[in-house]
């Protein structure tokens, strides 16, 4: 559901503007429900539809808070998420203090991750992904439901 990259802006309030051929699926799927938090990995945003955001607060819920990495996981995920419904016209409000996390400023890119999307500004997402592409891939790291796959 979540594929491809798309260039958005923020308006004045912080809001982005949902690509219309996203609009309807995320309408039929979660009724425009969204929750966005922290990537506890790099400098964006995490965007997920109502219901599959669930499903990761459940597992992430799940685990043992005995354990320090889960601990650091829940608080930043859970600690960070927040309901940001899409309105009558398909925009969604990020919050101050995430878009500040993520260093959003007026240009962003809306980036697929099948179950989730990545927000990030577009200077630092241009960086990443060149930074991406200039690396060898190891091959050797894939896990092994990777190595049949075909490109």
């Amino acid at each position: 559901m979540a594929r491809g990259s798309n260039n958005i802006s923020l308006d004045a309030k912080g809001r982005i503007s949902v690509p219309t051929k996203l609009r309807e699926d995320l309408l039929r799927i979660s009724e425009g429900r969204m929750v966005v938090t922290i990537s506890p990995n790099d400098r964006c945003l995490l965007l997920y539809t109502l219901t599959a955001w669930e499903a990761v607060e459940r597992k992430l819920l799940s685990l043992p808070t005995l354990n320090a990495v889960t601990r650091k996981l829940k608080r930043m995920l859970i600690g960070n998420a927040d309901d940001c419904d899409m309105d009558g016209s398909g925009r969604i409000l990020l919050p101050a203090p995430l878009r500040e996390f993520a260093m959003i400023q007026k240009k962003a890119v809306l980036v697929g991750q099948g179950d989730k999307f990545e927000i990030w500004d577009e200077v630092q997402w241009n960086a990443h992904r060149d930074s991406i592409l200039s690396e060898e891939l190891d091959e050797s790291a894939l896990p092994d439901e990777l190595l049949t796959l075909s490109f």
